[in-house]
């Protein structure tokens, strides 16, 4: 009997949110405010990618929760040589799905603002393989109103149209 392929899946990510803290001494992983891990549907102890867009880094690391309604992220460990107070980020959530399950399937982004107060949540549908190539699904340079840029980011900003 054959067992039908898995495939890693985005369910749940916290969009450009900011760091609020860095701790080389802590024993490891990623705290994060409860409000945000809801919002995204993260549980704590489970793995999350995690992007700095400041400066590329990029890792692998473990949930743990912070206190409610802080807004803290703070990257704990070794992790805190690759993330500074004040970076933004990406914090990624991924689950092992069979491939039949995933057209359909719900992924949400968590949008939130400087001081990761939550400003909007986008959940999307992922299209078939008969779905890819429409219009709808073509999420190329698509902008995000809820975004803000510092006014030294001309690059970013000219990237993006917001009419």
């Amino acid at each position: 009997m054959t067992q039908e392929p898995l495939r890693d899946y985005m369910y749940g990510k916290i969009h450009r949110c900011t760091v609020t803290q860095a701790d080389l001494h802590y024993v490891g992983s990623i705290t994060i405010d409860p409000l945000l891990l809801r919002a995204a549907a993260i549980l704590p102890h489970t793995r999350v990618d995690v992007v700095n867009i400041t400066n590329g880094a990029r890792l692998q690391t473990y949930v743990i929760e912070g206190p409610e309604g802080s807004g803290v992220v703070c990257l704990n460990g070794a992790a805190a040589h690759h993330f500074a107070k004040g970076d933004l980020t990406i914090i990624m959530a991924y689950e092992q799905v069979p491939l039949s399950q995933i057209p359909g399937r719900k992924s949400r982004a968590v949008h939130v603002d400087e001081a990761n107060r939550i400003v909007a949540i986008d959940e999307y549908t992922t299209p078939s393989l008969d779905e890819l190539g429409k219009p709808e699904n073509n999420r190329l340079a698509q902008a995000y109103p809820t975004r803000t840029h510092p006014t030294h980011d001309p690059d970013e900003v000219s990237n993006e149209s917001f009419d």
